[in-house]
């Protein structure tokens, strides 16, 4: 199962028909993707099932019929367990980019958490999940695809907010305030703390 958000809002990609009341299955044969996302957009629906059998169908309709922007990033801790966190666009986000030519995802990664916060030292632990989510840039949806990575720093130091990404902030934050500032995120970035 995928949830692809659209403005906070889940559409998911199911092997299954029904997957709760309140949604709304299409079979992927039927699917007009920019219709539901306009629907989406403009508040006209919320909850939105697309199924199939085979899951690979469904992430390749989405590649098919949406222009793709590839990313990664990473959920940084230190000694303590703390979490660093970016600010921007008025939200606690974490550091991601888009993926450069000739780059691997974890390179990415690595590469635009120490651009976005400037902090160094950055150890690359393991791969924790891909997320998903529709944008409009230019009056065009996109599909922006992550792929998120567990690092570890010990950084201490001063942080550089990269300003020219719209970066206000850069902070380590404990548990108690990781969960704060969750409630102030995105839907997608909340799926990578859900264990």
């Amino acid at each position: 199962m995928y949830k692809v958000f659209v403005k906070d809002i889940p559409i998911i990609l199911s092997t299954q028909k029904k997957i709760d009341a309140n949604y709304h299955s299409i079979p992927l044969e039927q699917v007009r993707i920019k219709k539901i996302i306009k629907s989406l957009y403009s508040g006209k629906v919320a909850h939105i099932n697309i199924y199939h059998k085979n899951p690979e169908k469904l992430e390749y309709l989405l590649r098919k019929k949406l222009k793709s922007v590839e990313a990664a990033g990473g959920v940084v801790y230190n000694e303590n367990g703390d979490v660093l966190f970016i600010r921007r666009n008025k939200k606690w986000d974490l550091p991601k980019g888009k993926i450069e030519k000739g780059e691997s995802f974890e390179e990415a990664a690595v590469r635009e958490v120490i651009e976005e916060t400037g902090i160094q030292d950055v150890k690359l632990k393991k791969f924790l999940m891909t997320t998903y989510h529709i944008f409009k840039r230019n009056n065009k949806f996109r599909l922006k695809i992550t792929h998120w990575y567990e690092m570890y720093s010990n950084y201490n130091g001063i942080f550089t907010p990269q300003s020219e990404e719209g970066i206000k902030k850069v902070r380590w934050k404990n548990q108690e305030k990781t969960k704060k500032a969750l409630k102030d995120s995105y839907e997608n970035i909340k799926l990578l703390f859900e264990d």
